[in-house]
């Protein structure tokens, strides 16, 4: 088994915490070296005196302010919402692998607080000017992050926007908007769906899995996925060998 060694740790000074709906805030912190990232990428964060860091993916990139956007789940969260702009923090990062970005018209979807890598990725899109259509799916209102701007936005329970499940709409945004390219990232039923979607359409589609991770750095296989490479089935790790896959080569049977 090869284990990715450790990236270096770093320090960084809070520059906000925002609230953004009742359950997700965004913190933005610059750190004190800089730090070279891609979409996709996630930083792991120590959360006081807990054991366990906690990853997030990175939602967007200012000269050296990195954003994340983080739903309140646990103590670590808790913990992390409470800070205030000056504290320090120590975290990891960036790591595992990125998006492919690609001067190519791009389809993005974004479901819950899967939208951050997402937001970064049109960011890098959008400075290569490539053509992107963001759809955003929620569960209500209450759960939009209405600091970001959307193309569509659709809610389980039709309080905002479209009515229904973000996957009720991909095929539609496919026919309406022609991409070259699916990008996407949001609980594994959604990113299962769409990569069958985009494999019957034909178009080449990435994805940015969420899985609960202990240590980042492929030791414990806790995030052990299947998938297919030159035919062959083989493990890999969404810490390491992700977070990015092509959803092509997931092994959804066995997730």
């Amino acid at each position: 088994m090869q284990v990715t060694p450790l990236k270096k740790l770093h320090k960084a000074k809070v520059i906000e915490v925002k609230n953004v709906t009742e359950s997700m805030f965004y913190l933005k912190f610059m750190p004190i070296e800089k730090i070279d990232s891609v979409p996709g990428q996630f930083v792991s964060i120590l959360c006081g005196n807990l054991t366990l860091r906690r990853p997030f993916s990175i939602a967007g990139v200012e000269e050296n302010e990195i954003g994340v956007l983080i739903k309140k789940k646990g103590k670590g969260t808790e913990y992390l919402s409470s800070l205030r702009t000056g504290d320090e923090i120590d975290f990891v990062g960036a790591m595992g692998s990125g998006f492919k970005i690609e001067d190519k018209k791009s389809l993005l979807v974004g479901a819950g607080v899967g939208v951050a890598p997402i937001l970064y990725l049109r960011e890098e899109l959008n400075k290569r000017s490539a053509k992107t259509m963001f759809l955003a799916g929620f569960q209500t209102e209450k759960e939009v992050p209405m600091i970001f701007d959307f193309d569509k936005i659709c809610t389980d329970d039709g309080s905002m926007g479209m009515h229904g499940s973000v996957l009720n709409y991909v095929r539609n945004s496919v026919e309406e908007f022609h991409p070259e390219k699916i990008y996407a990232c949001g609980p594994l039923v959604v990113l299962e769906n769409i990569s069958q979607i985009a494999k019957r359409l034909q178009i080449p589609c990435e994805i940015a899995m969420e899985k609960e991770m202990a240590c980042s750095i492929g030791v414990c296989r806790g995030c052990v996925i299947r998938v297919l490479k030159n035919g062959v089935e083989q493990n890999a790790s969404v810490c390491q060998d992700g977070p990015v896959f092509n959803g092509n080569e997931v092994v959804w049977s066995k997730i």
